[in-house]
């Protein structure tokens, strides 16, 4: 009798847990980070944040880059590469703004969230959002500071400007037009790099935005000008370079550079006199807040929205410099120091 209840009892325990539904694993989020290149130190930057915040919200993250700027079909590849995995969204920073467009809508169309990182497409609204810096005021900031310290002198500059490359994506375009609108120069058409006819121009060369790049791109242009005393550049390894040629030629008391980026080597530099002003880009930030929506959009189908009046999320900029100018708010490079690629 206790037997055949004992059986009885069992039988209802199997029956009864048949009904139980299987406890399911939490689906893995993968996300993906497609970088210009893996040597800059803004990318290296940006790489470091996303890790840091995928592994806080446990986050699968692959990683791609372009073998250098401007090679956009390294990073069409990768993209790819991401929508095969599954992933649940693309943080790109495009080598070429306009070229990248047709993979992002690929992207797109196969439900992945896609987030520009720092260079917008070419439209914008290619992605679904683009966390960056205001390039064009990064540039403007530069451009204000460099007539603030001239003063009277800026009429008669001689101006050299180091871009990116020939595809004259959004970022180089928007930097290099903030800068020359800050000077107080007609910029003609604000997506055009090179269309100005001010006279105080001598020239605009490519650099790749590397050290080497403007070096050989500051040699050209002293050649056609050997008395230019303003440099804008792309960012600051190419200021980096810029001086190299400049001091070569033994006129480092005679030249102000400018540059954008704010990283700490580019700060360090502001210390040492090496370059007169930067903006201040925060690529940790665009990164790990690209993470995070990305986490977000997996969880609840929510897309990042930009910032009230910009069609990007702007996560900010700073003029770092040690030789303020009036009307002009700026931090020291020894604040700059505290704070660079936060």
């Amino acid at each position: 009798m206790h037997s055949t209840f004992a059986r009885a009892a069992f039988g209802v325990l199997l029956a009864s847990a048949a009904f139980v539904a299987p406890v399911q694993a939490q689906e893995k989020i993968t996300a993906c980070l497609v970088t210009k290149t893996e040597i800059n130190p803004f990318f290296v930057k940006m790489k470091e944040g996303a890790s840091a915040k995928a592994a806080e919200l446990g986050i699968e993250l692959l990683t791609f880059a372009g073998k250098q700027d401007g090679d956009a079909d390294t990073q069409i590849a990768a993209i790819e590469s991401c929508i095969a995995s599954g992933a649940k969204g693309i943080l790109l920073t495009p080598n070429d703004s306009s070229a990248l467009v047709p993979i992002i809508t690929k992207a797109r169309e196969a439900g992945l969230l896609t987030i520009a990182l720092d260079t917008p497409l070419d439209p914008a609204s290619a992605a679904d959002a683009t966390f960056a810096t205001d390039n064009f005021k990064a540039g403007e900031f530069v451009g204000k500071w460099a007539a603030g310290k001239l003063g009277d002198a800026a009429k008669d500059a001689k101006i050299a400007l180091l871009n990116l490359n020939a595809q004259e994506i959004t970022v180089d375009y928007m930097r290099n037009q903030g800068f020359l609108s800050g000077f107080g120069i007609d910029i003609k058409n604000p997506t055009d790099i090179g269309d100005e006819d001010d006279p105080r121009i001598i020239g605009n060369a490519v650099t790749n935005a590397n050290e080497e790049g403007g070096r050989t791109g500051m040699e050209s242009l002293l050649q056609i000008d050997p008395e230019i005393n303003l440099v804008y550049t792309i960012n600051e390894p190419t200021a980096a370079g810029a001086y190299e040629a400049i001091k070569a030629a033994g006129r480092e008391k005679d030249v102000t550079i400018v540059s954008v980026d704010g990283g700490c080597p580019g700060v360090q530099n502001i210390k040492e006199g090496v370059i007169g002003a930067t903006s201040m880009q925060f690529p940790l930030l665009m990164a790990s807040m690209g993470i995070e929506a990305i986490k977000a959009f997996a969880d609840s189908g929510k897309k990042p929205e930009p910032t009230p009046g910009l069609d990007f999320f702007n996560t900010g900029v700073e003029l770092i410099t040690h030789q303020p100018v009036d009307g002009l708010p700026s931090i020291t490079a020894d604040e700059g120091l505290k704070k660079c690629w936060g």
